[in-house]
């Protein structure tokens, strides 16, 4: 039998950072790869673009936390490789009242993985950041020496511009509508919208927001994922107290949970402005997204948010109101538990289509190391020196609500 389209090791549909990530991985180990997107590259329409991103290495899971410090690694490691830098080092700071059982989670974590901390209370932190930084009497911050900021449409660059270099062919504007087994010879044939058709040993499916949609057309499997629109805010840091707040310097990423889990950067991006959020957003379809104007936090989101930096900074910070706004800045794709979907799509794929999704907002940071798993699964069937047993697709059967967390 004769077969009219390319062939290739590895095929990777959705080149955003999971996928650019995936494609530079399978590319540098001499595997012909092939990178699909759906709209131009380095858009704006799903979850890898934008000023900034956190890393850090504190969760209240202690399976995060290997993984982010591999991360830090092989962030390093492909800067060196392209000569410039997408990862800005921080320290980072969580702080909540003293009974939050995510910060003792935090802590316990922290412990079990020898990441060096310590435990400040009110007058302690005070001293810490020269009054920057204040919490409740009732509160505690834990801070450690890994923190950070990624650059993500500049980190997505990087990893595309690797691939290339390393062999990888990469195709914009290839939206793919299937993937089917090929029944002769095995592996799989990938179909995109506009009737070109690849065929791959392999494939790994990258799609973000986009993931429930294809995987259900692709195995007929119902993945709990919800896309969700989030806006990011920047506040204006006080005449004189810019450099305080600057990246480069003491001030750290952080994360506070509260009633409300807050988290920002220092000063990068927009000099004199500094981002402080709200994790979460509003439920949408990635076709049908509204893309309307102005705020779309709502009040009872604003007006703690306002509160929190008016009690946190010390009146440094401007907490009249955020001076932008970036209004459907990013769009990711949560799950239950909120933690990855990284498996085998299985049935009559067996091990030859391989998944990475649902990375609920806090995946960006883990990306190098996520290419690194989803490239062995593909290639060699099994991932070094990783339980993936919290990312199995098999999970939401046996719970629809994912994974039990103590802390929550």
């Amino acid at each position: 039998m004769e077969y009219s389209a390319d062939e290739f090791d590895v095929i990777v549909v959705g080149a955003g950072i999971m996928g650019s990530s995936t494609a530079y991985q399978t590319a540098k180990r001499d595997q012909k790869t092939l990178l699909l997107e759906q709209f131009d590259f380095l858009h704006h329409r799903g979850s890898s673009h934008g000023e900034s991103r956190t890393i850090r290495a504190t969760y209240p899971e202690d399976y995060y936390t290997p993984l982010v410090l591999e991360s830090y690694k092989l962030w390093q490691e492909a800067e060196s490789e392209i000569g410039y830098n997408v990862y800005f080092k921080a320290h980072h700071l969580d702080m909540a009242p003293a009974n939050n059982k995510v910060l003792h989670a935090i802590v316990e974590s922290c412990g079990k993985n020898s990441v060096p901390f310590r435990v400040m209370n009110r007058d302690q932190l005070d001293r810490e950041f020269s009054g920057r930084v204040r919490i409740p009497e009732d509160w505690v911050a834990v801070a450690t020496e890994h923190g950070g900021v990624i650059k993500p449409t500049k980190a997505v660059s990087m990893f595309q511009t690797l691939a290339l270099q390393n062999g990888a062919v990469l195709r914009d504007n290839m939206e793919v509508k299937g993937v089917e087994r090929d029944g002769v010879r095995g592996g799989v044939w990938v179909c995109t919208e506009n009737g070109e058709r690849f065929w791959g040993k392999k494939c790994v499916v990258t799609v973000g927001a986009w993931t429930t949609k294809l995987v259900k057309t692709v195995g007929g499997i119902e993945l709990p994922m919800q896309p969700l629109e989030a806006a990011v805010c920047y506040w204006r840091i006080k005449e004189g107290h810019e450099g305080g707040f600057a990246i480069g310097g003491d001030f750290p990423t952080f994360a506070s949970y509260g009633d409300n889990y807050i988290y920002g950067t220092p000063s990068l991006e927009y000099p004199g402005l500094i981002k402080v959020a709200v994790h979460g957003g509003c439920p949408c379809d990635p076709d049908k997204r509204p893309w309307a104007p102005g705020n779309p936090l709502a009040p009872n989101t604003l007006t703690p948010l306002k509160e929190w930096i008016e009690g946190r900074f010390s009146g440094m910070v401007d907490s009249g109101g955020p001076v932008a706004t970036q209004t459907q800045l990013c769009m990711y794709s949560t799950t239950p538990d909120e933690d990855f979907v990284i498996d085998f799509l299985g049935g009559e794929f067996g091990k030859d289509v391989v998944v990475g999704g649902g990375f609920s907002d806090h995946g960006f940071k883990l990306s190098p190391v996520v290419g690194r798993i989803l490239a062995d699964l593909a290639l060699s069937g099994e991932a070094q020196g990783v339980a993936l047993k919290h990312f199995r697709i098999a999970r939401f059967q046996e719970n629809p609500k994912g994974n039990v967390k103590d802390f929550l």
